[in-house]
């Protein structure tokens, strides 16, 4: 498999369950610990599943619909009719032996489902709400992005890392490039990451670049609704100008920490603290006005 996956043709109308469009395995990535599925519904359809001994993170990405977890009824999860508007999503979290189940309200839903290896710790199932949600705005200028910390280092789970990141057309992102490929505490951590794109407008694209010192180097044009997997090596993207790029971030690995490494081509652009995150607004802001 290469580093960029294309999502499936869409089914037959008729059908009468959900399309899995886009799915990565630790088999198919060639890896440990992230799997990513990527689910399409149509009103009324339903979507169920159980953890099945892995930590999983249920991702409304668009679309509204009724939730149930753990059997129990959640109401209504889902607000957003595209991942760019200024609404945080809705999330479903579950430790080794959690079900969920969503039917949708909507004429269409988006869902991602992540998952990782767990251990038998047992944590609570939980619904993760908007409003639990923290921004932040990162970088300036060309690299001004705007994260989502939907279930960040901050936050209960063993593996599981998921951020949204939204990035204005002409920017870019993921900057400076690094990376986290090696097990070297406190200086990096060994994380997997995938990347799921969707590009606004739809028929524009995105270039993303993972590379090596020592034989990987691949730049990527990235249309809507593809992944890009980096299982090693720096990492960038870029926003190609009058298009707007949204990235769904899962990481996963032996510590759920983010400890990277930056090019050091481009450790100069680092701020005086060396880190390149940024400011964290309160949970469930909106994205600012640009």
């Amino acid at each position: 498999m290469g580093l960029l996956i294309r999502p499936l043709a869409p089914a037959p109308f008729e059908s009468e369950l959900p399309q899995a469009r886009l799915t990565v395995t630790p088999a198919s990535a060639g890896w440990r610990y992230v799997s990513f599925t990527v689910y399409h519904l149509r009103a009324g359809q339903r979507l169920a599943g159980a953890a099945e001994g892995q930590e999983t993170l249920v991702i409304v990405l668009t679309g509204v619909g009724e939730a149930r977890l753990n059997g129990q009824a959640l109401g209504e999860v889902g607000e957003r009719l595209s991942v760019f508007e200024e609404h945080a999503p809705y999330a479903l979290y579950l430790s080794v032996d959690g079900r969920y189940e969503i039917v949708s309200r909507s004429e269409q839903m988006e869902i991602a489902v992540a998952a990782a290896p767990a251990s038998e710790r047992h944590l609570p199932a939980r619904l993760i709400r908007p409003e639990d949600i923290s921004l932040e705005i990162r970088g300036s200028g060309q690299t001004e992005r705007h994260i989502r910390h939907i279930l960040d280092t901050d936050q209960e789970a063993e593996r599981l890392i998921a951020v949204e990141v939204i990035t204005p057309g002409g920017n870019w992102s993921s900057f400076p490039p690094h990376k986290h490929d090696s097990e070297n505490p406190p200086h990096e951590s060994y994380l997997e990451e995938t990347y799921y794109h969707h590009i606004q407008p739809a028929d524009g694209f995105a270039l993303q670049r993972v590379y090596t010192y020592d034989g990987l180097d691949e730049t990527l044009a990235v249309h809507d609704g593809e992944l890009v997997l980096v299982p090693r090596g720096y990492h960038t993207v870029a926003a190609v100008p009058g298009c707007d790029l949204y990235y769904l971030n899962i990481m996963a690995g032996p510590r759920r920490v983010w400890q990277y490494q930056v090019d050091a081509a481009f450790r100069r652009l680092l701020p005086p603290s060396g880190s390149i995150t940024g400011s964290v607004l309160r949970p469930g802001s909106g994205l600012p006005g640009r």
